[in-house]
């Protein structure tokens, strides 16, 4: 009678340890990564309107992802983008509307 080995444990995939998630961007969605990048220079106000397209683009991706058998992180960058975006679009939109209403000499 023969018997079978014993399966070997199921293998652990990079991105499913938060330490090295913390350290590379493994498992992550590539939308919050961009979001994250356009949010830290939406200060500049031009990449604003983007780091917010970024972070609710990102946000779909991360929630259409955890049905799957590889799900995405980065909600953290997603959300950053989104609301550094927000805020930063804000100023950018006051200050179109203060140059194009402003009084020319």
């Amino acid at each position: 009678m023969s018997t079978l080995p014993p399966s070997p444990p199921p293998r652990q995939r990079i991105g499913d340890d938060a330490g090295i998630r913390m350290l590379l961007p493994v498992g992550r969605s590539w939308m919050a990564i961009v979001a994250g990048y356009l949010g830290l220079i939406s200060i500049l106000l031009l990449p604003a309107p983007l780091a917010l397209l970024f972070g609710i683009l990102a946000i779909g991706d991360i929630r259409r992802s955890q049905t799957t058998d590889q799900p995405k992180h980065g909600m953290g960058r997603a959300i950053f983008g989104i609301i550094m975006g927000a805020i930063f679009t804000v100023v950018l939109a006051l200050w179109a509307g203060a140059m194009l209403f402003a009084p020319h000499k």
